[in-house]
């Protein structure tokens, strides 16, 4: 049996949705990091390490792209104005799993990509997510970020805000 997902990860949600746009960056962070997720317990100075080795594995991941590093050296200061992620956890087994319940894992990763220098920040007025999906089964779990640019005001699903 195989574990259901949203969507083929070779066609994220959010492209499919929001139909032509420019190509997205698909960064993937090595397989079988230890993944930060909300239910977890751990001592502060645990907490931080692991923090600090997601953002460190996001960063490098930046930095081993060629098409990333070509687009960032092009580009004068941030790569992204504005960004959508898309956040797709590849979970280590079949067992049942809440992709939301990782967010400190993407929200450790997403300040790579600042760090990387992707974004100016990762505040609210320049990236939209991460939104968080599940993904096929990958042997020790995997991050998985697809950022893709936005125009000013563009909402990758058309979402609009009341007046």
């Amino acid at each position: 049996m195989t574990t259901p997902t949203l969507f083929e990860p070779e066609r994220p949600a959010a492209v499919v949705a929001a139909g032509p746009r420019p190509a997205p960056f698909v960064i993937a962070l090595p397989a079988g990091l230890f993944l930060l997720n909300s239910n977890q317990r751990l001592n502060r100075h645990d907490r931080d390490r692991h923090v600090k080795a997601l953002r460190g594995a996001a960063r490098d991941a930046v930095t081993e792209c060629p098409s990333l590093m070509d687009a960032l050296a092009a580009a004068a200061g941030p790569l992204f104005p504005r960004a959508h992620i898309l956040g797709v956890l590849h979970p280590p087994s079949r067992r049942r799993a809440d992709p939301a319940n990782w967010y400190p894992s993407f929200k450790s990763a997403t300040d790579g990509l600042v760090d990387a220098g992707l974004f100016e920040d990762d505040d609210h007025t320049r990236v939209l997510g991460p939104d968080m999906r599940l993904g096929r089964v990958v042997k020790g779990g995997q991050l998985v970020l697809v950022v893709r640019g936005l125009a000013p005001g563009e909402d990758p699903l058309g979402y609009r805000p009341a007046p």
